[in-house]
């Protein structure tokens, strides 16, 4: 299982929508097929196996990383496929949460007489795929905010600018964060200030999805020619009802969301992101829309990346967030990783 595992992270960058699948094939001891998917609408990982497997898959074990479907979607039921095969065991580390599966893929098992068993390496199963599990078990994606900052917890100087706080690994390193998103979001604000590009450049030229870039754009002040509008990566426009899309967007796609006291609703945005497929979103945005996604109790992971400097007291902060008036209010976290990235710290952290 824990192979299985390591397959599966190979289309960590390129599954979306779908989960990350990996499956290995074993006559006892020796295995004797192995795959994983790859992207949506190819074969799944269960098929891959059985195709290297050939006749040594019958009576022997499959180790999967996710029940397998018992639905036709782009492609047939795996579970099918396994009965088929005359596979004489399987072993699922997680059970697929997806309506369509939820059980009925080992239940299918089960009634042809293979023998099935769950709950191997569970956790890390679920890990691999926190994105899927999050669309499908609470309705929106796992959102990931990354910042970076000085020792003195300021993101940009009072001018605003921030190139470069971090080094160039620690700017690699968030190359592959974007990398396994579904979605890069941030605002307006960040787009009129820094006009960034928002896309995956990764140096060891490794496949991926392109993520879709989300502008939260209230008024729909996005100006024509920045790079949030090239062909470089889809692109989607979020705004407030009512509003009059000006010439240079109308050939963009634009999503029109009812606005909460005067701002964006965080949640029905998420909500949107998790109907429209997305599992992880990765934030990138300034302090204003990174503190009321926390303000909102919607992040659900921080990387944090620390520069060894200091840019003094009239720099820019890290996040914009409402006073508090005792400590019990505080939004505590958990590092759950911690590592140097270059000459930058690395924090990564759930909410506590």
């Amino acid at each position: 299982m824990a192979r299985a595992l390591r397959l599966a992270g190979r289309g960590l960058f390129t599954t979306q929508p779908n989960p990350r699948v990996g499956c290995v094939i074993a006559q006892g001891e020796r295995v004797v097929g192995e795959g994983f998917h790859l992207r949506a609408g190819e074969p799944h990982a269960e098929v891959h196996a059985l195709r290297a497997a050939g006749e040594q898959a019958r009576g022997a074990t499959a180790y999967v990383t996710l029940e397998p479907c018992a639905h036709h979607g782009r492609t047939p039921p795996c579970a099918d496929a396994l009965v088929a095969a005359g596979v004489g065991r399987v072993v699922v580390a997680a059970e697929d949460p997806f309506p369509q599966v939820a059980g009925r893929g080992m239940a299918k098992l089960r009634d042809a007489g293979i023998v099935v068993e769950s709950g191997l390496l569970r956790d890390a199963a679920r890990e691999l795929n926190l994105g899927f599990f999050s669309r499908i078990e609470r309705g929106r994606p796992w959102l990931r905010v990354k910042l970076a900052m000085s020792l003195d917890g300021r993101t940009a100087l009072s001018n605003g600018k921030s190139q470069w706080i971090t080094g160039e690994a620690a700017r690699d390193d968030v190359q592959r964060w974007r990398a396994r998103s579904s979605a890069i979001l941030t605002g307006s604000g960040t787009v009129l200030a820094d006009d960034p590009r928002l896309t995956v450049r990764l140096r060891d030229g490794a496949s991926f999805a392109p993520p879709t870039r989300v502008v939260l754009d209230r008024l729909l002040r996005t100006p024509a020619g920045h790079h949030v509008l090239d062909d470089a990566a889809p692109t989607v426009l979020i705004h407030d009802e009512g509003i009059d899309a000006p010439s240079h967007l109308q050939g963009h796609e634009r999503v029109a969301l009812a606005t909460l006291a005067g701002r964006m609703d965080l949640r029905r945005v998420m909500a949107w992101l998790g109907s429209r497929g997305c599992n992880e979103v990765h934030v990138e945005a300034g302090p204003t829309l990174c503190g009321a996604l926390l303000a909102d109790g919607l992040v659900d992971e921080v990387v944090l990346y620390l520069a060894p400097m200091f840019l003094g007291d009239d720099a820019r902060p890290l996040m914009h967030l409402p006073t508090l008036s005792d400590m019990s209010q505080r939004w505590d976290m958990r590092v759950t990783d911690q590592r140097m990235v270059g000459q930058d710290l690395r924090l990564v952290m759930r909410q506590a």
